[in-house]
């Protein structure tokens, strides 16, 4: 997403089209997300009353699995030139990234 995500550009490009489509097809789901002003705004909220959220203590990155996986794609992150070359990076990174991994640092 290019720009500066506002809790409002949160609702309508990844609430909304997304998670809340892919929260509906799992029956008992909890959604987890950190602290982001972002994900605090009050349009966020109000958009996720209808669904079940984790409570997520203030001062608390360490919890969060998704700030370890970001930890591990960085430190393998290539030297890149151009927003192109960072996207394809990322996205190669991603899907390279053992899941194995990911488990681990669920658990």
């Amino acid at each position: 997403m290019r720009g500066t995500l506002t809790g409002q550009r949160y609702v309508d490009y990844i609430l909304r089209p997304h998670v809340g489509p892919f929260l509906n097809g799992l029956p008992g789901a909890i959604f987890q997300q950190d602290n982001a002003c972002p994900h605090t705004a009050r349009v966020a909220q109000d958009f996720l009353r209808s669904f079940q959220t984790l409570p997520w203590p203030v001062h608390s990155p360490d919890m969060s699995p998704v700030e370890h996986v970001w930890d591990q794609l960085k430190r393998q992150m290539p030297s890149c030139h151009s927003g192109y070359d960072l996207e394809l990076a990322v996205q190669n990174l991603w899907v390279h990234l053992p899941q194995d991994n990911i488990r681990c640092l669920i658990n």
